[in-house]
């Protein structure tokens, strides 16, 4: 099997038979961006290394998430001096690594009378973020003055306005992160495999030896054995801490998030902001793609964990937020194209607020041997990963095993982010726009699959040479045929949701082109992987209930 087709949709069977069929050295459960920085780590350690996730890679809170890779300017004031100092300096890594996801972002922090930060506390703070989070100099803060800052952004409140701080942080596509870094270390050989559910934990001698793992897509169970397995469920670790019978101590917090898209039509943001709201916390306001979207609340969750909603009130906090910074707009419920709602898995602390829990990661080992980390945020996933490398590593060796070089991950580029680095990205994408003019696309077309894919761009590009006739039979545009293809053939997309939701995107920032090519995606899929009519409509519904909750809210959790 090439290294593409152990990533593809039509061969997870086969990647689950090759789990079962000899026992790893690590097993991880849970496909986020924090179990993809585990299978990438340890897989290139040396370790044979399986990842199972019971819906699609990143379906829960890392296609989720502000979007933002940022050293957390908050945390200053609850004195995580060293939170911050990591996750600053990990941001430079992530971007070196995958320039394609991740772009820096100067974000506008504007002061306001009676707000969270002022004029000294806001320089004094960002000038600790710049000397913790190892800053580069071209993007340490500037301070403005109040003319300025309606400069940068002419949307913003003047009466209470006194200045600004100006500061970078890295805007990324948090669920393309994740597919990178999992098919980076699939092209090292970790087998992954999405919509593969942990039933059981299977023990010998009262320790974890294995799982039993439902194929959630076609039925079959598989027993999977290893040496070292991880739990890294994000909101459910939990709920696999309690199948080992080891949910003792701490346990897990979660909050919800929600974010409002909004076409920048109507909400024309020049500048990224991150802003005081009325009742004194901050949210962002952040422009992409010809939208606008805002958030994040911060409220304890306790309902459906596969499937939080936007709720009115959420909406309506968030539109109130924007109006009290943005009062020109006066905008309403009828201008939210989308939302997405996210579940922060943090570590519960009796007597504090949602937004008071620390965002710190903590590993739990339990008397079975089960390995498990919660907590911590989408900007340090490579360094959590890390920890628990060393961990797994330390244990094998004290057990007899051989030993382990160290990471090496702050290194290795991940799928897609072959483009010379940073410095050489805007070069790389601008030859790459015209290669794929010249096979006939528009620039708009081929700009958004270089943005999109990186240097896996010519993998598209070769798809719309070869399927121009097969793309006028299915009736998609040959760009979304081939990027569709290439989603089936080697990032594992098993569904119309992987590809609508976390592949592209489109279902938060372009829900008209959703609903546009729902319909004939789903038919070639079906066509591709042998669906009856019974299962393909059942798929498209499911998808046609993410749209619907994307663009409607909840009346209550």
């Amino acid at each position: 099997m090439t290294k593409q087709a152990q990533f593809s949709g039509e061969h997870r069977q086969a990647q689950l038979r090759e789990m079962a069929g000899a026992p790893l050295d690590l097993l991880v459960i849970g496909g986020g961006i924090t179990g993809a920085g585990i299978a990438l780590d340890a897989q290139t350690r040396g370790l044979k290394t399986g990842l199972v996730e019971m819906q699609d890679f990143g379906a829960g809170t890392s296609s989720r998430s502000t979007k933002l890779i940022h050293g957390g300017l908050r945390y200053l004031k609850q004195f995580e001096f060293k939170l911050v100092a990591e996750v600053g300096k990990e941001r430079a890594i992530v971007y070196e690594n995958a320039p394609h996801v991740t772009t820096p972002e100067w974000m506008l922090l504007p002061i306001i009378e009676g707000g969270t930060y002022g004029k000294l506390a806001t320089s004094v703070g960002l000038m600790m973020y710049d000397s913790l989070a190892g800053v580069k100099r071209n993007e340490r803060r500037i301070m403005l003055s109040k003319a300025e800052t309606l400069r940068r952004e002419p949307l913003l409140r003047e009466d209470k306005l006194k200045g600004g701080g100006y500061y970078v942080e890295y805007r990324t596509d948090d669920a393309r992160l994740t597919i990178e870094t999992m098919k980076a270390a699939a092209d090292r050989g970790a087998l992954t495999v999405n919509y593969a559910k942990v039933e059981e934990l299977l023990y010998e001698g009262g320790k974890l030896k294995g799982v039993r793992v439902v194929d959630m897509l076609s039925g079959e169970t598989y027993d999977i054995f290893a040496r070292k397995i991880v739990n890294a469920a994000g909101p459910w670790v939990d709920t696999i801490r309690e199948k080992d019978g080891s949910k003792q101590g701490k346990r897990l917090h979660l909050t919800k998030g929600v974010h409002l898209v909004i076409d920048g039509g109507r909400f024309p943001l020049k500048q990224a902001i991150y802003f005081d709201t009325p009742d004194g916390r901050m949210v962002f306001a952040i422009p992409r793609d010809g939208k606008t979207y805002v958030g994040t609340t911060d409220t304890n969750y306790s309902g459906d964990i596969v499937h939080p909603r936007m709720t009115t009130a959420d909406r309506d906090y968030i539109l109130t937020a924007a109006n009290f910074m943005f009062p020109s707009l006066k905008l309403t419920a009828a201008d939210v194209e989308s939302s997405w709602s996210g579940l922060r898995p943090l570590i519960h602390e009796d007597g504090k607020s949602p937004s008071e829990l620390s965002r710190k990661d903590e590993i739990f080992i339990a008397p079975s041997g089960l390995i498990t980390i919660a907590g911590g945020k989408l900007t340090g996933y490579r360094k959590m990963a890390e920890r628990i490398v060393n961990l797994v590593t330390s244990q094998l060796q004290e057990q007899g095993g051989a030993s382990y070089p160290g990471c090496t991950t702050d290194r290795i580029k991940l799928s897609g982010g072959d483009v010379g680095g940073s410095a050489q990205f805007k070069a790389f994408s601008e030859a790459k726009v015209r290669a794929g003019e010249a096979l006939g696309l528009t620039k708009r077309q081929a700009e958004s699959i270089v943005q999109r894919y990186g240097s896996n761009a010519d993998r598209i590009f070769q798809r719309c040479t070869q399927m121009r006739e097969e793309a006028e039979q299915t009736g998609l545009p040959v760009d979304v045929l081939a990027s569709l293809a290439y989603g089936i053939e080697e990032e594992m997309v098993a569904t119309p949701q992987d590809f609508f939701v976390r592949r592209t995107g489109a279902v938060y920032f372009d829900i008209a082109w959703a609903q546009r090519w729902k319909q004939p995606a789903t038919a070639y899929m079906a066509k591709r992987f042998g669906w009856t009519p019974e299962v393909a409509e059942e798929h498209l519904r499911r998808l046609d209930v993410l749209l619907h909750d994307a663009a409607t809210p909840a009346a209550s959790e």
